[in-house]
């Protein structure tokens, strides 16, 4: 039986931070203190030049493969799927399916989106910007957001930068059930690779990076969901090579 189709919106995306380089929040930050917040492939692809690595969370976002991915993990004409992040208040309105695993409880799994901030080495933040802005240039823009440390000996938030796909963007795929995204991403390759790679590489960092951090249970249902599609690939291929040779 195939997954119901997504709802459809129902309220305006929140308007977005004007879209801007990564080098444009001259005030808003001190480039001596350059942090930039990874939440997909940063965790596992980090980013050249860093100074400082740091495992934690940002609050007030839901962590969802939405994001369409036409030219790393798919094509222009067969986009794959990577994961952007959904304003919490504004995603409580789209009839997610997976939303009764979701709550703005500060004790539930899902209420903190776990990953990096990575301090980038002063005099290598201009090319460090150029290489991001190339990476994240598939419908992604800059935000500024309270990044807060795992370590107990850094309780202050750090204002960090990071990319966000938002609901207006031209690539944002909308509300899916999990299993299409689970198909899509089975499916999906690009000039960076295999999607579902993309996937379980994201999985295996936010298993290593906090116990905390591998309580994903988008992230965690879509790994299941995939590596249950390719047994039945596989058995379907055993099937058929036995077929074969009985011929």
């Amino acid at each position: 039986m195939s997954p119901p189709p997504p709802p459809a919106l129902t309220q305006t995306p929140p308007t977005p931070v004007n879209p801007r380089k990564l080098l444009d929040p001259v005030s808003e930050l001190d480039h001596n203190q350059f942090w930039i917040f990874g939440y997909g492939s940063l965790i596992f692809k980090p980013p050249s030049s860093v100074a400082q690595a740091v495992p934690g969370y940002i609050s007030g976002y839901v962590r969802r493969f939405w994001q369409q991915s036409h030219d790393h993990r798919g094509t222009p004409d067969k986009p794959g799927r990577v994961v952007t992040l959904i304003e919490r208040e504004f995603w409580k309105t789209l009839g997610d399916s997976e939303a009764e695993f979701s709550s703005t409880d500060a004790s539930n799994r899902d209420a903190r989106t776990w990953g990096v901030a990575y301090r980038i080495k002063t005099e290598d933040v201009p090319a460090v910007a150029s290489a991001l802005d190339l990476r994240e240039q598939n419908g992604y823009t800059i935000h500024l957001v309270p990044f807060y440390p795992a370590s107990s000996s850094l309780i202050q938030p750090i204002p960090s930068i990071v990319y966000i796909g938002t609901p207006d963007n031209p690539a944002f795929a909308g509300v899916e059930h999990p299993d299409t995204v689970a198909r899509i991403i089975h499916e999906s390759i690009g000039p960076s690779g295999l999607n579902k790679d993309y996937l379980y590489k994201l999985g295996e960092a936010l298993e290593k990076l906090h116990p905390e951090s591998d309580l994903d249970h988008h992230v965690n249902g879509l790994i299941r969901r995939v590596k249950e599609l390719e047994k039945q690939k596989e058995l379907e291929k055993q099937k058929q090579n036995g077929h074969d040779a009985n011929n």
